[in-house]
């Protein structure tokens, strides 16, 4: 099993890190039942996603990107497992309780927008203010007519939904999910339906949200778009896939992410520990999940000297792996941070590299890189 507490990787965030995570799925499993039997579609699935995290999932149609959703939405409930959100514990509520949870905490903004056409855009945002109350009636319709200026529809406010263009009925649905001021904001394939210059001025408008203390998961076939956020989870046949192997490994597969994601092992190390000596023998292959390792090398009669940093989503262990000579350098964290890795056994990795032989010629290049900046070193 992996839990992933994961941290941003594809942009930098502003945001204070969170004591507890936003969200928090915990060991998760769905399966349906069917005349041939159980048929699983969530696999022991470990989420933890902050507070302001601006979050892409993404798989093939099928892999169980939908029914992940429903687990952190309320709308299905896992087979077993816990599904926490904003510290509350949604595998435990009554269908009454969710309902009124879920109009005060989450905002859903569906492919096709779904607003109600004989209603104004207006009247779509009063109207899910009136069913949570959350808000005074006195107060709502001036925070609506403030959402649709966020979203630059104001002066729409007395349309039908049918009279605007198929990007401001989506901005319209964001301001409507907006309603209540929850702080997760779900939304599926929120782009899917539009040009391209439309799809941009929606996601500039997830980036001020997140901007704003949001936290925003979108789901999306669009691995570009994924690219964009600061977070992505990778799901097929109901397994996440390790983000910092995918980072680290990203001509693997999908399958074979999903796999080998399966066998990673999380390791904690104290800022300044030394994990792998030189010269020593060993087994695993390492990929940073957080924090940084310095590579040290030792000299005789001179002093040690630091060749490479390396941070989330880069790996050491290369060199044995492919050579098997032995370290020959010493690795250990940084002494500000303690450092997160995961391991993989060397049998695994010759196993995955016969498999994948562009995988293989990478790390075969980077293994020699590495070898001649240490032997370059080493003179020095």
């Amino acid at each position: 099993m992996n839990l992933f507490s994961f941290t941003q990787t594809n942009e930098s965030s502003t945001h204070a890190v969170e004591t507890h995570p936003m969200i928090d799925l915990r060991g998760v499993n769905k399966s349906y039942k069917t005349a041939a039997g159980d048929y699983p579609v969530l696999k022991d699935i470990n989420l933890a996603f902050r507070a302001s995290e601006f979050i892409s999932i993404i798989g093939k149609s099928g892999s169980g990107k939908t029914t992940l959703l429903n687990m952190i939405t309320g709308i299905d409930r896992p087979t077993s497992g816990e599904v926490w959100v904003n510290g509350s514990p949604l595998h435990q509520m009554s269908e009454g309780q969710m309902a009124r949870w879920r109009g005060r905490n989450l905002g859903i903004v569906f492919q096709f927008f779904q607003l109600l056409p004989t209603l104004s855009i207006l009247e779509n945002i009063l109207l899910a203010m009136d069913f949570s109350r959350k808000f005074p009636a006195e107060e709502r319709k001036q925070r609506a007519m403030r959402l649709l200026e966020m979203v630059e529809l104001a002066e729409h406010a007395h349309k039908l939904p049918l009279a605007l263009s198929g990007g401001q009925q989506q901005r319209v649905a964001i301001a409507r999910a907006l309603a209540n001021d929850p702080p997760v904001l779900i939304a599926d394939e929120p782009t899917g339906n539009l040009d391209s210059k439309t799809a941009e001025s929606v996601f500039e408008l997830f980036n001020q949200l997140v901007a704003q203390g949001k936290t925003i998961i979108i789901v999306t076939h669009d691995s570009g778009l994924a690219k964009r956020t600061t977070r992505t989870a990778l799901i097929t046949d109901g397994i996440i896939a390790n983000e910092y192997v995918a980072q680290a490994l990203p001509l693997l597969t999908p399958a074979q992410l999903a796999r080998i994601s399966q066998r990673a092992h999380s390791e904690q190390i104290e800022a300044g520990a030394l994990i792998v000596r030189q010269d020593s023998t060993g087994n695993d292959f390492y990929i940073v999940a957080s924090g940084t390792v310095e590579v040290v090398l030792q000299r005789p009669r001179a002093s040690d000297v630091i060749v490479a940093q390396l941070g989330a989503g880069q790996y050491f262990g290369e060199m044995e792996l492919l050579h098997g000579k032995g370290r020959s350098a010493c690795v250990r964290a940084s002494e500000s941070t303690p450092v997160e890795v995961f391991k993989l056994d060397y049998q695994t990795m010759h196993e995955l590299l016969d498999e994948s032989l562009p995988t293989r010629e990478v790390l075969l290049r980077v293994a020699n890189e590495r070898r001649q900046q240490n032997l370059a070193a080493r003179g020095a």
